[in-house]
């Protein structure tokens, strides 16, 4: 325990203010405090002695300022004006509770103290508006409230441009709606940020929040004012995040400010940790983390930023305009373009794997062989030209459009033209399930195709996940519906020809419309830009979605059959129980032929059948044609 105690206030005139601190150390502690003003200096004393600071949140930065780097042992109790002190400390309103904390050697611990412009600040810088991250205390507002801040803070978004210099010397540019600089979050357990932010660990903690589109804007909006909290170690892509020792942030014009509850206004602000420069008995929340902070690593320099705008975007960003969709970098977009072009070209490797993938794919559909076929859609290249085809869509790009259908019509007359003659060499007519289950397309395969443009056009502008298309080609299957088209061909059967040539058109149509759309989401191309090229090949989608929603709905209505034929699973003739089981339904001029399997006794007689016909045509309300596999169960 402290031998000597330093009570220190703002006028020691005023002992009513006081008098109860006195009381209590002499009743339990049986000490005498001596009293003194903040603005005393004490460069020497014991190290047993404890000052209990009975302070405003000003007076407490001067006391700090004036003792920083000493030997001075610190406790604050809780007073009407030190509001922000107390919070960030974790001292307890109750001042025999923060007395009683105060003489506890568990909680005295080496603090950091964040150095901004020369002067000290408790935790907290916020510079321009974070748009509800620095907002603590959400649960006081009303659902309608949260709404209303929510449209309001929609409204109101503007931009400046920065300059951001870490302690390593690395400058960054960026254009910001605003930023926040912590020293800890500890004792923060209703602000925005999930993570527990050191006090001992000697870096500043920097928020910085900069929308590249009005997308990404509604989504950090939703993430702060519902969800309530966002991490450090995943950030949403409006984001930016610094840990570091020293940040120097600079503009072209006068940077307001808020220094814990003060307003100011710099040209630069430069900020600096000093590390472990106090010594502060902590509040007894607290007393945890003092115990973790004892096992502590050496935290190195944290820069997390590349979703954040520059060049052009920082441009347009700074002159009041918020796209709706972002805008890729420089070095993305030509990193991207260099790789489509060569994939729109056409070359002697994607002319032999378009013959290879396509006799692999035939033989696999004669063969009634899926592990075949797979491994021709992993084989067949027709997915980089597409791919490169919806770029040229958005972009208006001629190189591209010319280059990518040059090779699509070649790679699809390839497809058709051999497995025609391989149709016309093997000596097999028989139409297989695996050809069968491409010669029908719906909405469904329209989705899949959609869907699998999306992913194709997104791997394609990540380097990273480039090698997920041989997954994206084989959800889509290009190259075996091209090859059922040539087997229609060679069995001159128009039904196969145009069931499966559909199927191949729409997943062409859906993969370009959607990846167009997906690498404009991504900020490829403005929306002005991408329009003409969106809106043309979303007519030619619903063109061909036409007999793709007539096939659907004959899906839905056997579907529908299926489900009534159900209810009738099981019907008694002549004192005879007779079980029914539909095993396949075909919807054909106007008459619905049933594939049924009757299970009974015995035989069953022709009447007895024309029983169950009239019976089920009367549940389906369709004129039936029944194509019966019995089964006789003895017992």
């Amino acid at each position: 325990m402290a031998k000597k105690i330093h009570l220190i206030v703002d006028d020691k005139q005023s002992t009513q203010n006081y008098e109860n601190i006195i009381e209590y150390l002499h009743t339990h502690y049986t000490i005498t405090a001596t009293v003194h003003e903040y603005h005393d200096l004490f460069d020497q004393f014991d190290e047993d002695h404890l000052f209990l600071l009975y302070l405003g949140d000003e007076q407490i930065k001067i006391f700090f300022t004036n003792h920083v780097n000493t030997k001075v042992s610190i406790a604050i109790l809780p007073h009407e004006k030190c509001i922000t002190a107390m919070k960030n400390y974790g001292i307890s309103k109750n001042l025999n509770e923060a007395i009683d904390d105060a003489f506890n050697p568990e909680l005295l611990s080496k603090i950091d103290l964040l150095k901004c412009n020369e002067h000290f600040a408790f935790n907290t810088i916020i510079i321009g508006h974070m748009h509800g991250m620095n907002q603590i205390d959400f649960e006081q507002f009303s659902r309608w409230h949260k709404i209303k801040l929510f449209f309001e803070n929609l409204k109101h978004l503007n931009f400046k441009s920065y300059t951001l210099t870490t302690s390593k010397d690395h400058t960054i540019q960026t254009a910001a709606s605003g930023m926040m600089v912590l020293e800890h979050t500890i004792v923060c357990e209703r602000s925005a940020i999930s993570d527990e932010l050191s006090i001992h660990d000697g870096k500043l903690n920097a928020f910085v929040l900069a929308p590249r589109s009005l997308l990404s804007y509604l989504w950090y909006l939703i993430l702060i004012f519902y969800y309530q909290k966002i991490s450090s170690a995943s950030l949403p892509p409006s984001v930016g995040f610094i840990k570091t020792t020293q940040l120097v942030i600079g503009s072209s014009s006068a940077i307001e400010y808020k220094m814990d509850s003060n307003l100011l206004s710099a040209k630069e602000i430069h900020l600096e940790v000093w590390q472990d420069c106090l010594n502060i008995h902590l509040g007894r929340t607290l007393l945890q983390s003092v115990r973790n902070d004892e096992n502590r690593l050496e935290v190195k320099d944290t820069i997390k930023l590349n979703s954040l705008p520059n060049g052009e975007i920082s441009s347009i960003l700074i002159g009041g305009k918020l796209p709706l969709f972002t805008k890729a970098s420089d070095d993305d977009f030509k990193e991207l373009f260099s790789n489509l072009r060569n994939s729109a070209k056409f070359s002697y490797v994607f002319l032999t794997l378009m013959i290879l993938s396509t006799l692999l794919a035939v033989t696999g559909l004669f063969a009634n062989s899926a592990p075949v076929i797979i491994g021709a859609m992993i084989l067949a290249p027709l997915m980089a030209p597409i791919i490169s085809l919806s770029m040229g869509v958005i972009r208006a790009d001629k190189f591209l459009l010319e280059q990518s259908v040059r090779t699509l019509g070649i790679g699809i007359g390839m497809a058709l033209l051999f497995s025609f003659l391989f149709t016309l060499m093997i000596p097999l007519e028989q139409i297989t399930p695996e050809m069968q289950s491409r010669l029908h397309p719906t909405l469904l395969d329209m989705m899949v195709a959609i869907l699998s443009g999306m992913a194709g056009a997104y791997a394609s502008s990540k380097e990273e996940i480039a090698k997920s298309l041989a997954g994206v080609a084989i959800a889509v299957a290009l190259v075996p519906p091209l090859g059922v088209t040539g087997i229609g061909i060679g069995l001159w059967d128009f039904e196969v020809i145009y069931g499966s040539f559909l199927l191949f058109t729409t997943n062409l149509v859906g993969i370009t419309l959607s990846a167009a759309f997906t690498f404009m989401v991504l900020g490829y191309s403005p929306v002005t830009k991408a329009k003409k090229g969106i809106i043309y090949s979303a007519i030619l989608m619903s063109i061909v979605a036409i007999p793709l929603l007539i096939s659907f709905s004959k899906i839905v209505e056997r579907n529908d059959y299926f489900n009534q034929l159900k209810t009738m699973s099981s019907v008694t003739l002549n004192e005879q129980r007779i079980e029914l089981n539909a095993l396949q339904i075909r919807d054909k001029n106007n008459i619905v032929w049933i594939e049924l399997e009757v299970i009974s006794s015995k035989t069953l007689s022709y009447e007895t059948l024309q029983k169950i016909k009239h019976l089920i045509q009367k549940r389906i309300d369709k004129n039936v044609q029944l194509q019966v596999v019995s089964k006789i169960v003895i017992k």
